[in-house]
């Protein structure tokens, strides 16, 4: 029987993966931030953006400078340079950048030279908290701590003036500090989410894959079966019509009637599994239901007509299935039957016993064919499988279950599937 729409769709989630993961344009133009384009060249251009901040913070400090020149000559301008154009690279070189600041800062505070340029200390605390690990950005923020203390003591006015002076440049050591970590968390966390985004999409793309690549396994599956069972059948009728044809011609007549009616039946089945494995997205087509257990009795009838006496027993009350514990049933049973019409030696009975109890459903098709028979076979292992009989032992795994086939006890062959009802997802 065709696979539902669901069916359709699992095989064709690896095809449309990349449209899911990827949106169109105008999604883009509204997912991106506003200047987006701005901050993204100007995070390429580090030296460029930092060679900027360097001269406008030169070049005020250049205009504070007038009256210190002509006081003190030309050291302060000279402090002043080695104390800005260096965050020129600040973001390249951020913990030796701030090391040759705070030797210069101790050189001019041996100088007794005053300032304004020590702001670039806090600019370089900020950059080794925003970019180095957190040991030294503290050992950064102590350093110049230290270098606060010494400076209110030297430069403040004595008294109350030092505390101030320690607590207002303490403040600004903080902020730069706390600045820069927070920035240099927040970046961990966007790269988390963007790397945690990514992995979702690579394991979403994957499951597709995998999802079609099982659902496909099945359909081939489901092909084998198709395929095995009705060629038994057809080549079962045919030789029967061969042989009854010059002392029954009627009997001939209605088996090559059911030959054509199996065939037909067949090329309906195979065009739904086939039209499943296109590459075209068609989704107007109709689509037949799996097999259920109602279909067992259409198949037994099938295999009657091919001249093999089936017959069903049925222990214990039915308990409900899902479709897809009667699609296997369906499948393990129709394989068995298949198995029987090509290997078996002469069977005159086919049993396709369902027991059912409230922990299982105990599924077992034997036939009284001649055969060879093995002790190991006996019990309960199988013989080397085929195709059909790892189908067979897919299907039964997939719910929890187990599958033994081997010759029975007192003649012919025996399969035994048990799956459980319970328990199972």
């Amino acid at each position: 029987m065709r696979p539902g729409r669901a069916t359709a769709s699992a095989v064709r989630a690896g095809d449309s993966t990349a449209s899911m993961i990827a949106p169109s344009s105008e999604e883009a133009s509204e997912l991106r931030p506003p200047y987006g384009g701005t901050r993204s060249w100007l995070r390429r251009h580090p030296l460029l953006l930092d060679g900027l901040l360097a001269l406008v913070l030169d070049a005020w400090v250049l205009v504070t400078l007038r009256h210190l020149a002509v006081h003190n000559g030309w050291w302060p301008v000279v402090f002043s340079q080695l104390l800005v154009l260096p965050l020129a690279v600040r973001r390249r070189y951020p913990w030796p950048v701030f090391l040759m600041l705070a030797f210069v800062a101790a050189t001019q505070w041996l100088t007794g030279v005053r300032l304004t340029a020590d702001v670039a200390l806090l600019v370089a605390l900020y950059t080794v908290a925003a970019h180095c690990s957190r040991r030294l950005a503290w050992t950064a923020a102590f350093v110049l701590e230290a270098g606060v203390i010494l400076a209110s003591v030297r430069f403040a006015p004595t008294g109350d003036g030092v505390l101030a002076s320690t607590v207002f440049l303490t403040g600004m050591v903080a902020a730069a500090l706390f600045s820069g970590i927070t920035l240099r968390t927040r970046r961990q966390y966007l790269s988390a989410l963007t790397e945690r985004a990514v992995r979702l999409e690579r394991e979403r793309d994957q499951q597709a894959q995998l999802a079609a690549t099982a659902e496909r396994t099945r359909i081939a599956r489901e092909m084998h079966d198709v395929v095995t069972h009705s060629l038994s059948v057809i080549i079962t009728l045919a030789d029967a019509a061969v042989l009854a044809h010059d002392r029954d011609p009627e009997q001939a007549r209605e088996a090559m009637a059911q030959v054509a009616a199996t065939g037909r039946m067949s090329m309906t089945e195979m065009r739904g599994l086939l039209g499943v494995l296109r590459s075209e997205r068609s989704t107007d087509a109709a689509l037949s239901p799996q097999p259920s257990l109602a279909h067992v009795d259409a198949l037994m009838s099938e295999v009657r007509a091919a001249g093999l006496p089936v017959t069903r027993l049925t222990s214990g009350q039915p308990q409900p299935l899902t479709s897809t514990q009667e699609a296997a049933i369906y499948r393990i049973v129709q394989e068995c039957l298949t198995n029987t019409i090509k290997h078996a030696d002469q069977p005159s009975l086919v049993r396709v016993t369902f027991a059912w109890s409230h922990e299982a459903l105990t599924l077992e098709i034997s036939d009284d064919g001649r055969g060879p028979r093995t002790p190991a076979a006996v019990q309960g292992l199988s013989a080397p499988p085929g195709h059909g009989m790892i189908g067979m032992r897919e299907r039964a795994g997939l719910f929890q279950g187990s599958l033994l086939a081997g010759p029975a006890p007192g003649g012919g062959w025996r399969v035994q599937a048990i799956l459980p009802l319970k328990g199972v997802a």
